[in-house]
């Protein structure tokens, strides 16, 4: 296994990186527990040209003050006030794209994930969906801003990699609001995968 280096996420392709992080695997320490999953759904942010961005038109608040530091860091924010959403910042510093974690399936910790979802890992909901995922990882605001290239939270490359016809490429959701860039097929998942959240049909 190898850990992704900084010159990974740098890579100004940020399709590419969506769908290249499709079977890497997510690590992470949190509070001493080690978790892992397999990364099996993604969505890309493409940073100030993306309707559907934090950063779309140059946007720069103190929470979205992370996407612009430059690729191989981690952007948590809280949805609706209750799930923290898990995102790859990409790219170079000033150009701020972004990958969300969409699902992953469980591997090592699975018991810590258990209890931190209260069921069974072998229930897909326990990591299927950006919220579901964050939370069985233990990834909180904590981890915002931490570097990926450390030990509390890294991405490594165990040699699971899928064909271009085994990834599915369909619109982002809950981005209504990105008007014709919300129908960009921008959000990418490993076709068959159980613990890929609804909708996971293709064409």
């Amino acid at each position: 296994m190898t850990k992704l280096d900084a010159t990974y996420y740098r890579n100004r392709d940020v399709l590419f990186l969506a769908k290249d992080l499709l079977g890497k695997v997510l690590v992470t320490h949190a509070e001493g527990k080690l978790t892992s999953g397999l990364i099996v759904e993604t969505e890309a942010y493409a940073g100030v040209v993306d309707k559907a961005s934090h950063a779309y038109g140059g946007r720069r608040t103190r929470r979205t003050g992370p996407l612009y530091a430059g690729g191989g860091i981690a952007y948590v924010y809280l949805c609706y006030g209750i799930h923290h959403l898990f995102n790859i910042v990409t790219s170079i510093e000033e150009e701020p794209h972004a990958v969300l974690l969409r699902a992953v399936v469980p591997l090592e910790g699975t018991e810590w994930m258990e209890a931190r979802r209260g069921m069974p890992a072998t229930r897909v909901a326990i990591s299927s969906g950006p919220g579901a995922a964050a939370k069985a990882l233990g990834i909180d605001l904590a981890f915002n801003g931490r570097s990926l290239t450390g030990d509390d939270i890294r991405i490594e490359d165990r040699g699971i990699h899928y064909p271009a016809e085994a990834i599915a490429a369909v619109p982002r959701v809950g981005v209504a609001y990105a008007k014709e860039d919300a129908l960009l097929p921008w959000r990418f998942f490993v076709k068959g995968n159980p613990y890929v959240s609804k909708p996971n049909s293709f064409k």
